[in-house]
């Protein structure tokens, strides 16, 4: 077991600005990158891996390492390099969340970074570089969205909560992937007549939530730590819940196979998901 600090909210608070500057000069790397001739591979669980990709990774890999040397990161693009489990905190990391919509030439793409202690996401950014924004927040000390350029040089921050549901007669909006669909996810969205679905990209759906602007994001199929873990602690931190569909808390860092979380449910209000 990998002997690392335990970060604890303090010290948390006092990364989030240097933390935000690497996702922010990542996400900048992505934007430099021509979508039009950039090399992009397949994986051996045939996703996409792009140029933009490992330029993102870079930056923040090398970027973790100078600000925490002590705390272990793994990222989706060098998970040979993860010794598990975790016992105390390391950062997760994925450079470019939502690489099928950035190879399509979309803007709903992400750059993601999570602080997990104990098992749990404490501190959370998601970037959108194409879109300007920013969502961060850490846990019990709020969340806010920040409005950029897309050099990240001009910023504009506003504290964001989760709105409570206004009640059973009122259609649920939810937030859905436009990429990824499954029957159990369908079929929880249908559990809600009249609900409103909002198609989106990557790690954008847990800013929606974070914000207010949807209520649910449900997820009933398998995917990664790294794609769960920035949005967990986004939304967690501006006042809502993640958990399973039995209602219980995500852990992380745990030794799953292949670094899955089978299934997660991110609620705007928390007191939804006891209904």
């Amino acid at each position: 077991m990998t002997e690392t600090p335990a970060i604890d909210r303090d010290a948390a608070a006092a990364l989030m600005e240097p933390l935000t500057d690497i996702v922010v000069q990542a996400g900048a790397a992505i934007l430099a990158v021509s979508r039009a001739t950039m090399l992009v591979e397949g994986k051996s669980d045939g996703s996409p891996v792009t140029e933009a990709d490992m330029a993102a990774h870079r930056i923040i890999a090398d970027g973790l390492a100078k600000l925490a040397p002590d705390i272990p990161a793994l990222s989706e693009e060098r998970t040979d390099l993860a010794a598990r489990p975790y016992k105390n905190s390391f950062f997760l990391v994925d450079p470019l969340d939502g690489t099928k919509e950035f190879v399509a030439g979309r803007d709903e793409f992400t750059v993601n970074v999570a602080l997990i202690t104990h098992g749990a996401p404490v501190l959370g950014i998601i970037a959108a570089p194409a879109l300007g924004l920013l969502w961060r927040g850490i846990v019990g000390r709020g969340a806010e969205r920040l409005l950029m350029t897309k050099d990240g040089k001009a910023r504009s921050a506003q504290p964001i909560h989760t709105r409570p549901h206004p009640g059973p007669r009122t259609a649920w909006i939810v937030a859905v992937s436009r990429s990824h669909g499954d029957k159990r996810t369908e079929a929880f969205i249908a559990a809600r007549p009249g609900a409103i679905r909002q198609a989106l990209g990557s790690a954008v759906k847990f800013g929606r939530i974070a914000e207010g602007g949807a209520d649910i994001y449900p997820r009933l199929a398998p995917t990664s730590e790294w794609d769960v873990a920035a949005g967990h602690a986004v939304v967690t931190a501006a006042g809502g819940r993640i958990t399973d569909s039995k209602g219980a808390a995500l852990c992380f860092g745990e030794a799953r196979e292949d670094f899955l979380v089978p299934e997660f449910i991110a609620w705007g209000d928390p007191a939804a998901a006891d209904q």
